[in-house]
């Protein structure tokens, strides 16, 4: 993996491919390796595949945004993207590292609410159901 080694802004697209009929990893074999070499050949510089239980996502840094453009518009990708395993759902595309990776800027906590305490339950209704009267024969020729 190339990993840059002057500080750049980079701009991180991630493509997740989820499993369908057949796995994500069999996708990532076919046509794993056209997508990383478009990527060096549109000046990527940084990518990295990960593996997850639901599938497969590639993360790719672009130092400009027309870089990304013009990767996404190669027609080996649109190839490998149209034959992903799952056509109707089984495509995510964003801006951004992958959902493993942490932010950059760490969250802070939020406050507390005001009442930290969990709402004290409703005690249930007791319904009493004369059973009896409703077992009783009802009269001849009610019918």
């Amino acid at each position: 993996m190339l990993r840059p080694t002057h500080s750049l802004l980079v701009e991180y697209w991630t493509i997740e491919v989820l499993d369908g009929e057949l796995s994500a990893l069999r996708w990532r074999d076919a046509y794993g390796d056209a997508l990383v070499e478009a990527a060096h050949t549109n000046l990527v510089v940084d990518w990295q595949w990960t593996v997850h239980p639901w599938g497969v996502a590639l993360e790719l840094g672009f130092a400009e945004a027309d870089h990304w453009a013009r990767f996404r518009a190669l027609p080996v990708v649109r190839a490998a993207l149209d034959a992903v395993p799952d056509r109707v759902s089984g495509l995510l595309i964003y801006t951004g590292r992958g959902g493993s990776h942490g932010s950059l800027v760490p969250r802070r906590p939020r406050p507390a609410p005001n009442s930290a305490a969990a709402e004290a339950p409703v005690p249930a209704r007791r319904v009493e159901l004369d059973v009896a009267a409703r077992l009783a024969p009802a009269p001849f020729g009610s019918f």
